[in-house]
């Protein structure tokens, strides 16, 4: 399948033309693609992730957009595979009904709702639930669980249809999505036509502070199109008729940002925690150029660093693999030109092992091949569990492996713990 991709000239919030390139990345070939041929694999196109900034609202994005059939119909992230999500979806499913006082019966829908792990409590609670995604297999395995779910991307149009068959929605959720829309305008709008008089939306996207902060390059990829702070979001929404009444930071994703919104006017007052992250904000001069553009250089630095430290290992003969063959992984391999170096891939998604990494041709075996094959160097790929993956591997690191950290800054740990940079070359 072709892929089609199109460079937006404005900025997703605001529609200015005032934009202006931060961050210089590699392209990257598409991170779920997999497929059964090494020369098919090394044949893939890659595509630009730089990152901009609108000068005049201050919102972070990537304006190299791919097209949606290419981005989601064969995604094959589960959120109720992942760990740790299915806990956190019940604990903030109890939190929403609170916030909201939806009534138990009341309908919730959730935009791009994955396999609809976020949906379960609500409907164990007694609502009428709703997921819509793209995505075909996690749409088939989200139905058969029983939660009805439309296969579609979210528009004003579909909005319409839902209130008509459904009613309207007295709270509607975007979980790690709402960062993935080209035409935001679009999306929100769809949520003004479904919401209740007296209903809330709530949504939660990495948050750009703990992106500079945490050195989380990782976390770019084409998936995610917009990277949100508090203050472009305000004005975003109160453009199109809604209004931030909450913002909270949330530990999930190594640093989040969970939006509590209303229809602009509505009962509910703005509460403090929307002014104290705008201050926080103004204070860490998120929404100026320079800001990012000492991002940008920090990618750089650590580019450089992890680049020797990798060219002294190849030289020396050590064999280099990596574990987790994540959305983010594609990111990692090209920003910090490890595709020579790693010769093979542990992961054990069904539809990953036994293919080849997109762009790259690396191989993806079984994670029970770990202690067999003992690889000096194990790059974690799958940054967001890397401690997890440490924890869970003491064995291999006992027998004299180590792992490699890329972020916030590149960390050897063996089974002392970390290892000095200097003692790792």
């Amino acid at each position: 399948m072709s892929v089609t991709v199109s460079h937006r000239s404005t900025c997703r919030l605001c529609d200015s033309s005032n934009v202006s390139r931060v961050v210089n990345l590699k392209p990257i070939p598409l991170s779920e693609n997999y497929t059964d041929d090494r020369e098919t694999a090394l044949r893939d196109a890659r595509h630009p992730v730089d990152v901009y900034m609108c000068a005049d609202c201050g919102h972070v994005q990537q304006l190299d957009v791919i097209d949606s059939e290419n981005l989601w119909k064969s995604y094959t992230y589960y959120s109720g595979e992942a760990k740790g999500m299915p806990e956190h979806f019940q604990q903030v499913a109890g939190e929403f009904r609170q916030i909201s006082g939806a009534p138990d019966d009341s309908l919730v829908v959730d935009i791009g709702s994955n396999d609809g792990s976020l949906l379960k409590p609500f409907k164990a609670a007694g609502h009428r639930v709703l997921g819509i995604d793209p995505a075909e297999e996690v749409v088939r395995r989200a139905n058969e669980a029983g939660i009805e779910t439309i296969e579609a991307l979210m528009s004003p149009e579909l909005a319409q249809k839902v209130r008509d068959e459904h009613g309207p929605a007295h709270i509607i959720c975007a979980f790690n999505v709402f960062a993935h829309a080209d035409d935001l305008g679009a999306m929100v709008d769809s949520i003004r036509i479904m919401l209740a008089d007296d209903g809330v939306f709530f949504f939660e996207a990495q948050y750009l502070l703990d992106i500079v902060d945490g050195m989380l390059v990782a976390s770019i990829f084409h998936e995610h199109m917009s990277h949100h702070s508090v203050k472009p979001m305000i004005q975003f929404l109160d453009r199109h008729g809604l209004e931030l009444i909450a913002a909270e930071r949330s530990p999930i994703q190594h640093g989040s940002l969970i939006g509590t919104v209303q229809l602009k006017g509505g009962k509910r007052p703005v509460e403090a925690s929307v002014a104290e992250l705008v201050a926080l904000e103004d204070k860490r001069r998120l929404d100026k150029l320079e800001t990012m553009q000492q991002f940008d250089a920090d990618v750089r630095r650590l580019r450089e660093q992890t680049g020797a430290l990798v060219k002294k290992w190849s030289d020396s003969d050590a064999t280099i693999a990596a574990y987790g063959a994540a959305r983010s992984g594609p990111m990692l391999i090209a920003q910090f030109d490890l595709a020579n170096a790693i010769e093979y891939i542990f992961d054990d998604h069904p539809q990953k092992v036994g293919k080849y990494s997109s762009g790259d041709g690396i191989p993806i075996i079984p994670t029970a091949e770990l202690l067999e094959r003992m690889p000096q160097y194990t790059v974690i790929l799958a940054w967001v569990h890397a401690q997890k993956i440490i924890d869970s591997n003491q064995e291999y690191l006992n027998k004299g492996g180590h792992f490699v950290v890329l972020c916030p800054e590149t960390r050897v740990v063996g089974k002392d713990g970390d290892v000095s940079i200097l003692a790792a070359k």
